[in-house]
């Protein structure tokens, strides 16, 4: 497993990172295109090709550490996947360092958000989406893809959920009943105030999770899952700009799946994944 950027020494150790990015090439419970096992590594291979100049912030967001830890080798059981994942976020907090994990299916946040809210009881959860991940069980499982933001939803974590463009009749109704709003993508293309309404909910602590597929297929083709009519690359850096003043305590990017011949959705992953780490590394 290489490190992130090729970043050199001591910057990549373990023991003078700030962050601990975890490779989680799980997919348990994928439902349609196969290949996000494959994302974690197609996001670190890439990513020694990637100016570690960040010109977004102005900044070098590796200076202050960032270590990649060995993929983590989960149980094919989702229930016993999401509870190793738990375990591996809670050590990388015990530490009082940043998780970043990539995926790998978007099932896998719900152990690192039980994880962060364990240790930030006024946690909150910001979800990047094309889907909503709101139902009750999917295909005889509860901790399916599909289910996860349910799961962190019954944890009485506050959340806003923003890109979503497809859920179920079952979602919308949840959804209603609750008395809750998704920010859609149709809004963010058509609403200048898109993101200051998918960042009301939100408490000053956010965990960030941003499945990859909230990008528009013309952009982010390698996703298993692909909607039309997404974010664009700029409209997600609108978005996490705005979280500049919020402290992210946590955060992960899933459900990239690398397609043969194709080299520029890991790129788009990986400098997003910069940006990302490099926004909470200012504070």
């Amino acid at each position: 497993m290489p490190n992130y950027f090729d970043i050199p020494a001591p910057f990549h150790l373990e023991g003078k990172a700030r962050v601990v990015i975890i490779p989680v090439p799980y997919e348990g419970t994928v439902s349609w295109g196969r290949g996000a096992a494959n994302g974690p590594q197609a996001l670190l291979d890439v990513s020694s090709y990637i100016e570690t100049y960040e010109g977004v912030l102005d900044s070098e967001p590796y200076l202050q550490g960032i270590y990649v830890r060995p993929p983590l080798n989960l149980p094919a059981d989702p229930e016993g996947a999401i509870d190793a994942v738990e375990a591996a976020v809670d050590a990388v907090l015990a530490a009082d360092k940043i998780p970043v994990m990539i995926g790998g299916e978007h099932s896998i946040s719900l152990g690192a958000v039980r994880a962060c809210l364990k240790k930030h009881p006024d946690l909150s959860v910001l979800q990047l989406d094309a889907h909503a991940d709101l139902r009750y069980e999917y295909e005889g499982s509860r901790f399916s893809h599909a289910c996860v933001m349910r799961r962190i939803a019954e944890l009485g974590v506050p959340f806003s959920q923003a890109g979503i463009r497809a859920m179920s009749v079952e979602e919308r109704d949840w959804l209603k009943g609750q008395g809750r709003k998704v920010v859609s993508a149709r809004a963010a293309w058509r609403d200048p105030d898109w993101v200051s309404q998918a960042l009301a909910p939100l408490n000053k602590k956010i965990y960030l999770t941003l499945d990859i597929d909230a990008l528009d297929p013309s952009e982010m083709p390698a996703t298993g899952t692909p909607e039309p009519g997404g974010l664009t690359y700029h409209q997600v850096l609108d978005l996490i700009l705005a979280l500049r003043g919020y402290e992210i305590v946590g955060m992960d990017l899933v459900e990239l799946a690398p397609l043969p011949g194709l080299t520029h959705p890991q790129y788009l992953a990986a400098q997003l994944l910069y940006t990302m780490m490099g926004l909470f590394l200012e504070r």
